[in-house]
């Protein structure tokens, strides 16, 4: 099942630094220019009413994480502002209720394999 897919419109300056400290900002294209600044501005294609499930796949171009939390409002921010934080920490809870985690990954990599154009999605392994 896909949950969601959305096709990244540009980049901003600060994502690299944050993506360093396993953190990924998305808002939907036309959020603010100081948030602009720290997200990866997108434009949703598709997204189902239910979170992703523990053990889905993030998949953001050609790098993969598998989902270890979904926050207790993520998914409602995900439907409604297209906003949500991602943190690549393995975590299996987060303090912070709009977070989703994942499981690490090398946000160098990740970084370099972003663009305009590149797809985002949430599916089932």
């Amino acid at each position: 099942m896909r949950y969601y897919k959305t096709i990244i419109s540009s980049i901003g300056v600060e994502v690299r630094s944050l993506l360093e400290g396993g953190v990924l900002i998305l808002f939907a294209h036309g959020a603010p220019s100081g948030l602009a600044e720290v997200s990866i501005l997108h434009r949703v294609e598709q997204v189902s009413e239910r979170a992703p499930r523990l053990g889905a796949v993030l998949r953001i171009g050609e790098t993969c994480a598998v989902v270890t939390a979904v926050g207790p409002s993520a998914w409602h921010k995900v439907r409604e502002l297209g906003h949500v934080v991602i943190t690549f920490n393995g975590a299996e809870a987060d303090e912070r209720p709009g977070v989703i985690c994942a499981s690490k990954i090398d946000g160098a990599a990740l970084f370099a394999g972003m663009r305009s154009g590149t797809v985002i999605e949430f599916v089932d392994a």
